[in-house]
C-alpha cells in the first residue's frame, strides 16, 4: 500500500462527495447549504462537512481531469 493507493482512495472519496444531490439527498437530512451559509453554524463540524461537499461539487471539472489521469496511468502501468 503506497502513496498511489492513498491518492486513489482520496479521489474515490471526492467522487462520492461530488455526486451527492442536494434536493434528493442532502436537504431531507438537514445538510442543505442554505442552513449553513451564514452564521455560527458554519464553524461547526457539520458545517465544515457541508462546506467540503459543496467544494467538491464546485470543482467537478478538475475532478474529471484527475479521473482521466488516473485511468490513463492505470492503463499504462497495468
Amino acid at each position: 500500500m503506497g502513496l498511489w493507493t492513498l491518492l486513489e482512495g482520496c479521489l474515490l472519496l471526492a467522487n462520492a462527495l461530488a455526486i451527492l444531490n442536494e434536493d434528493r439527498f442532502l436537504a431531507p437530512r438537514g445538510w442543505s447549504f442554505q442552513e449553513y451559509s451564514g452564521g455560527v453554524k458554519r464553524n461547526s463540524f457539520k458545517g465544515q462537512i457541508v462546506g467540503l461537499i459543496y467544494a467538491t461539487q464546485y470543482l467537478r471539472v478538475p475532478l474529471i481531469l484527475l479521473n482521466l489521469l488516473c485511468i490513463v496511468v492505470k492503463m499504462v502501468s497495468g
